[in-house]
């Protein structure tokens, strides 16, 4: 995306995935380490969400996900949210459209590489583990789920902790009160 371009874009999905989910995924930073791998972890990650019993029912859509920078991140969350400092994910539901497109877009997930980074070491747990945690709660929030209220959040929560458990990652909401 063009420096003097900070808002959020779709993109446009490349190739199919056995799911009903296409997903494209993008590097607006070129700081990301070992970025097959990255990428690797993002669609292994989209790809269980759309295996979820919960998803069964979708239609085929496409989503981008696009690892960013913290900078990046912190211009979009200014912009959009009035909120002037980075976040770990942001998620751009895309506006419905009137025309006709073969494959309904979801929207943008952007993740902040250096926000990424500094969570999962603060909390001792592996990178790839904290990635596929964000990409799938930013894909959530690109499906309708929010949290929002408590009853939300725990909805959210209890889908996130049941897609994430299939990958073997452990409970990252093991700490919540109740």
């Amino acid at each position: 995306m063009p420096a003097s371009d900070p808002g959020p874009r779709s993109c446009a999905p490349q190739g199919a995935d056995p799911s009903w989910l296409t997903l494209d995924v993008v590097f607006e930073d070129e700081d990301w380490p070992d970025a097959a791998r990255m990428e690797a972890l993002v669609r292994e990650a989209a790809a269980t969400l759309a295996a979820d019993p919960a998803m069964h029912d979708l239609a085929p859509a496409g989503a981008c996900v696009a690892l960013s920078s913290d900078a990046h991140v912190q211009t979009l969350n200014a912009s959009f949210r009035g909120k002037d400092k980075p976040t770990n994910v942001l998620s751009f539901p895309a506006p419905e459209s009137r025309a006709p497109q073969a494959l309904e877009q979801l929207g943008d997930v952007i993740i902040a590489r250096e926000t990424l980074e500094r969570e999962a070491a603060g909390k001792g747990i592996p990178l790839a583990d904290h990635l596929r945690h964000l990409t799938i709660h930013g894909l959530l929030h690109l499906l309708g789920y929010d949290h929002e209220d408590e009853a939300e959040a725990l909805e959210m929560e209890n889908l996130e902790t049941g897609i994430l458990s299939r990958l073997g990652i452990p409970d990252p909401y093991s700490d919540r009160d109740g």
